[in-house]
């Protein structure tokens, strides 16, 4: 059996915090390794050791395999926990983490490749009798194939990253004209998240809830359902409120997503901790994936049963036997994903400053945080900056603990979707829902929710405006440690002598410039993926011109108004910052 003693944790950002604290719950050393962006990141102050990977974007970071084990092999780490996101669903790390004689926290690279590849995981899910919608066999290599399946199965359907997750790489088509863009859009998400472009095609379900299951599984054959989960609120995809138990699910549901997880792992030769995700419409259940690692929303299952699942995934990978199968509850618990976007704008990804920051405390209250009050939100990377988990004997008395904590919680100065979720906790459909049946679904949010928003809660603090701080470039300073020269990267605005220098002043907005008059702007910071159009072109109210990708979301930038295009001399590849001119339209 491996041991551990030293854990080298390949994320950043809450889940890097969260897996670092548990490591020292354990008694474990960790270490850090960090992007450019995040080198006073929380996380990397809370390990015992921090390692730079050189660079900026994800690429080139926290998706080098090559600098992570680098990383590894320097500080003398003996285990590897690749979190979520990133590499903790790539077979190749996972395989290149055993080969270089380290322990690696999750399933082992075969099972990775079974069920990291959506097509084969639904061939799995088919033989031991899970129920599914239909889809493609295989990874779709071209539109014509997406197009072929349209005609076969009808509208809607979704094209999905083969080797990804979390919404990213997923598109939905609902006629054929949408196809082409929708899957070019696809597979340049699935290969900016994942590394991978592949993508495959399933029959979509237009209002289904999302529910899944929290497992575990050990080396010596015990496969365990630690709880239902409840992942229905989401936009884009991306889910935002998540709650355990799932609720208003009948008992024989209930039995059967049971049944079916066990079959699944079990089958694939499953060891760790994973998700197996479901759909239910209309009472049918239907499989959509398995998550080969931790999820985002992993807090509220720990918080009705009492179990510490990054302590069990290191138990697991230590090769000790979870000497259980069967995981009690209690009570209720619901996760609120703090994002940095704005809701007022479509939940635009919203990079800045934090200027000011409480988070709330009391009965039932949780907080994961991974920034802290002067951090800088790149957008190079995910938008989530907390979650606040919130827990009560009975749904009902988790909702009204919420609704305390939300008001509690003060983020300053940039946009995030806090407001937008003291609007739901004052929602009857999510508050309560009639008789048995839950009244949201997947896309209840863009559908329903957001046309009837008309005015924030009298509550919500107001602390909601747009940041665009001038940052100092860092300073690099050679010293000597025991006679041995190291160039130390100093962050900006610090001195030789180590006081900090006045910090420059913050130029804040309450919104960001529209679009206004001839004038397209680009409505956030990103970098402009595709260009759509062509000085000259004619385009319609709506068209779109260019779209940019910020914090791992492609965001199409569309026609303010009809007209020709001109003045558009932006480049593939190119940073745009919020305000910045795309073109005019005449």
């Amino acid at each position: 059996m491996p041991v551990l003693s030293k854990v080298l944790v390949a994320n950043r950002g809450e889940i890097a915090v969260r897996i670092i604290r548990a490591c020292r719950d354990a008694g474990l050393a960790t270490v850090a390794v960090y992007a450019d962006p995040d080198r006073t990141a929380l996380h990397t102050t809370l390990a015992d050791e921090a390692y730079a990977l050189g660079g900026v974007r994800a690429q080139e970071t926290y998706l080098d395999i090559g600098k992570i084990l680098d990383a590894a092999r320097r500080s003398g780490a003996d285990t590897i926990h690749p979190g979520y996101g990133f590499l903790a669903e790539d077979a190749d790390f996972a395989r290149a983490v055993t080969q270089a004689g380290l322990t690696w926290v999750g399933p082992s690279a075969d099972t990775i490749d079974t069920l990291g590849d959506k097509t084969r995981a639904r061939q799995l899910a088919e033989s031991v009798g899970a129920p599914l919608v239909p889809g493609s066999p295989d990874p779709v290599d071209s539109v014509e194939a997406v197009r072929e399946f349209a005609e076969t199965h009808g509208f809607p359907i979704a094209i999905k990253a083969a080797y990804g997750g979390g919404g990213r790489g997923l598109k939905i088509a609902r006629t054929m004209a949408e196809i082409p863009d929708q899957y070019e859009s696809a597979v340049r998400e699935a290969t900016a998240a994942f590394g991978r472009g592949e993508c495959y095609v399933e029959r979509y379900l237009d209002r289904p809830r999302h529910v899944e299951t929290q497992c575990l599984a050990d080396s010596h054959g015990t496969v365990v359902v630690v709880s239902t989960r409840d992942c229905t609120l989401q936009r884009r995809h991306q889910k935002l409120i998540e709650e355990a138990p799932a609720p208003f699910l009948l008992a024989e549901q209930i039995a059967e997503l049971h049944q079916a997880s066990v079959a699944i792992l079990r089958a694939a030769g499953y060891v760790g901790a994973g998700t197996c995700e479901f759909l239910v419409a209309d009472g049918a259940i239907s499989f959509l994936e398995v998550n080969t690692r931790i999820q985002v929303e992993h807090p509220v299952s720990e918080e009705i049963t009492g179990l510490d699942l990054i302590r069990e995934q290191l138990r697991i990978a230590a090769g000790e036997p979870l000497g259980y199968d069967h995981v009690p509850s209690r009570g209720h618990s619901i996760e609120f994903r703090i994002n940095g976007e704005d809701p007022a704008a479509d939940f635009l990804p919203a990079p800045g400053r934090i200027t000011e920051l409480v988070w709330p405390s009391g009965p039932g209250v949780r907080v994961d945080a991974g920034v802290a009050v002067g951090d800088n939100i790149s957008g190079a990377f995910d938008s989530l900056l907390a979650k606040i988990i919130v827990t009560g004997a009975t749904r009902t008395q988790a909702i009204e603990r919420a609704r305390r904590a939300l008001a509690e919680t003060v983020i300053g100065d940039i946009p995030t979707v806090l407001p937008f979720h003291q609007h739901v906790l004052n929602s009857p459909d999510f508050v309560t829902p009639t008789g048995q049946s839950f009244e949201v679904h997947t896309r209840w949010i863009e559908t329903d929710f957001m046309a009837n928003l008309t005015a924030a809660p009298s509550d919500a603090p107001s602390r909601v405006a747009h940041v665009d701080a001038e940052l100092p470039e860092p300073e690099r300073v050679v010293v000597e440690v025991g006679g041995k020269r190291i160039e130390v990267v100093l962050p900006g605005g610090l001195g030789l002598s180590g006081r900090r220098a006045a910090r420059r002043p913050v130029r804040r907005s309450t919104a960001r410039p529209p679009s206004t008059g001839t004038t397209l702007t680009a409505p956030m910071q990103g970098t402009l993926v595709t260009i759509s159009v062509a000085n000259g072109d004619t385009v319609a109210q709506g068209d779109v011109v260019v779209v940019l990708e910020a914090m791992k979301m492609e965001q199409p930038l569309r026609a303010h108004r009809s007209g020709v295009i001109s003045g558009l001399d932006a480049q593939l590849g190119a940073t745009i910052a919020a305000g910045t001119k795309i073109c005019e339209i005449t």
